[in-house]
């Protein structure tokens, strides 16, 4: 085990709208270690990006509101910040990237200005030195003609050269964590191997810590260091990338792995997962996933389950395991 340099305890997040409480994050526990990968992976609305977002600060409020939990980076619970302390560790130390680029950059000011800006107000460089430094940045992504590129509004950049832009701005303030939400959503298959080899570089030149949040598990396969699976704003399974894809236990996390296409059994249909994702406003009693399950007991209808280690670094919420 390495250094923890991120540990969040029962972090509880909700929205409070007109229809009910949405559990968005429901007791989300997990720990990040300097210099790895930590894979947020599950269904579309299961809670991944809330999370980050809570840590960060970033949720709008109202509706939404944390209620509970603990989030250490190092010493300091960010919770409980000044709000003058978490703006400047976000972006600082720990910086994000949000899943839509287009949305995410101000098309008015051009990609060098912008990393610029950022640079300029946590690090307090001049304007040439912001300048030269986003310049150095652009390169450092593998943007051609980075010197050019930097006097480009975001509307003349690919899907792929945006995606870059946007990480060159996240790594200019050289932060400690980098947040990475859905990344490769957008893009086709080419600059999304690109845009990985990107990130697998930054990590090992930069030594940086890497939460990437996915919902596609080849992705994982090739990034991932250790995975949390979550599931209804809940955490359903944590491993490291190569025990979890070889010893899933928690029967969500061995249907996503189902669902996966296998070439070698040239299957003529991929296999899904029944059913449907609960409702947040009003989860089912026990389980959270226990209506979908095909294991289900008579314990999962009325008890939340608790953790329970499996191997090494390796643990599971459910009662199959737990007996």
């Amino acid at each position: 085990m390495g250094e923890t340099i991120l540990r969040v305890k029962n972090l509880r997040a909700y929205f409070f709208t007109r229809r009910g409480i949405v559990k968005a994050v429901d007791g989300v526990d997990f720990e990040l270690e300097r210099s790895e990968c930590l894979c947020l992976v599950g269904e579309s609305g299961c809670g991944k990006t809330v999370t980050m977002l809570s840590i960060l600060g970033l949720i709008d409020s109202p509706p939404g509101r944390i209620v509970g939990g603990e989030v250490y980076y190092g010493a300091v619970n960010l919770l409980e910040c000044p709000r003058e302390q978490i703006r400047h560790i976000r972006g600082r130390e720990i910086a994000m990237i949000f899943q839509d680029a287009q949305s995410a950059l101000n098309p008015v000011f051009t990609i060098g200005d912008q990393i610029a800006e950022q640079v300029r107000l946590h690090l307090g460089l001049g304007h040439r030195a912001a300048k030269e430094r986003a310049i150095a940045l652009l390169d450092e992504v593998g943007i051609p003609s980075a010197d050019e590129a930097a006097d480009y509004y975001p509307h003349q950049l690919s899907g792929g050269m945006k995606q870059r832009a946007m990480i060159a701005m996240s790594l200019s303030c050289d932060p400690k964590i980098l947040i990475a939400d859905e990344p490769t959503t957008a893009v086709d298959v080419t600059i999304k191997a690109q845009i990985l080899d990107l990130f697998l570089r930054l990590k090992k030149t930069r030594q940086m810590s890497l939460v990437f949040i996915t919902h596609e598990l080849g992705v994982v396969s090739e990034i991932g260091d250790r995975i949390v699976v979550m599931y209804g704003g809940r955490v359903a399974e944590t491993a490291t990338a190569s025990e979890l894809f070889e010893n899933a236990k928690h029967p969500y996390t061995v249907g996503l792995m189902r669902c996966l296409p296998d070439v070698a059994q040239a299957r003529d249909r991929l296999e899904s997962i029944p059913g449907t994702v609960p409702s947040l406003i009003d989860p089912p009693s026990g389980c959270i996933f226990q209506p979908r399950c095909d294991r289900a007991l008579a314990v999962c209808l009325k008890e939340k389950p608790t953790p329970v280690t499996v191997n090494e670094g390796h643990s599971v919420f459910c009662h199959l395991y737990s007996r």
